[in-house]
């Protein structure tokens, strides 16, 4: 008997194949992550050079290549992209944080509401970083950028951003707003709103905080020239998620 799997694509994964979704059967009904992999370029051979530097999630969560999974889990292939213990909070106050401190929209961003959300009277400093669509980029005007993610997961992992600051920086509060479809020149793509006790700290926050969204946020946007288009992710060189940010890249 065979076993229906279903893979979600994205971005210029979706637009290679032309379609949202890839089902595939297998005898299997588990198997590793890299064997999964390698079973699609098999399948695929023409598409094998995507296939093989994209990531697979599985349940809003990257899979390592030795991680089993299931047909019946959430799988999703992602093309390179952006003092004392609490009680645990129940899964509606999980997402209503989330909600409240990590969102993904279609409407224009409000800089001074995103920073809000960070300000408090026991910290001295805040700022936001403010990503803005660029009209031109070495020579090469741009018409448009269109933004798409995996929403759930992208999410998820702008709350981990948020849990490394605190970890590095104590005390540090972290709020992240990104846009989604179309965002015309000069209009504002994404707002990280970071408060700390002390201005070092945001700072530095704040660099880390951008910079770790480029590498890990299942956020790609798609540039609109004048003459075409393509799909940009990461851009931080090789392309893996799971690997700790050292330090700051240089930025053409």
């Amino acid at each position: 008997m065979s076993t229906e799997w279903k893979i979600d694509l994205f971005a210029g994964l979706s637009e290679r194949f032309g379609v949202r979704s890839l089902i595939i059967e297998t005898a299997e009904q588990n198997m590793t992550a890299a064997d999964l992999k390698n079973h699609l370029m098999a399948s695929y051979p023409l598409q094998a050079d995507i296939l093989s530097i994209s990531f697979l999630a599985c349940n809003h969560a990257y899979a390592q290549a030795d991680s089993i999974v299931n047909a019946n889990d959430e799988l999703a292939l992602l093309p390179p992209v952006s003092g004392g213990q609490a009680e645990k909070p129940t899964e509606d106050e999980q997402k209503s944080s989330l909600e409240q401190w990590y969102m993904l929209t279609n409407e224009k961003i409000t800089t001074e509401e995103v920073l809000a959300k960070v300000i408090v009277p026991e910290h001295g400093a805040s700022l936001a970083f403010v990503g803005t669509t660029r009209e031109w980029t070495k020579g090469q005007r741009t018409v448009r950028l269109e933004y798409e993610a995996y929403e759930p997961m992208a999410v998820k992992m702008m709350k981990q951003i948020g849990d490394e600051l605190a970890e590095k920086w104590p005390g540090t509060l972290c709020a992240i707003t990104h846009r989604l479809g179309v965002v015309d020149i000069a209009e504002t793509s994404v707002v990280i709103a970071i408060s700390s006790p002390h201005r070092a700290s945001c700072y530095d926050a704040s660099r880390y905080a951008i910079e770790r969204l480029k590498q890990m946020v299942p956020i790609w946007k798609k540039e609109i020239w004048e003459d075409g288009s393509e799909w940009k992710g990461h851009q931080l060189g090789p392309w893996n998620p799971d690997t700790p940010l050292a330090d700051f890249p240089d930025e053409t």
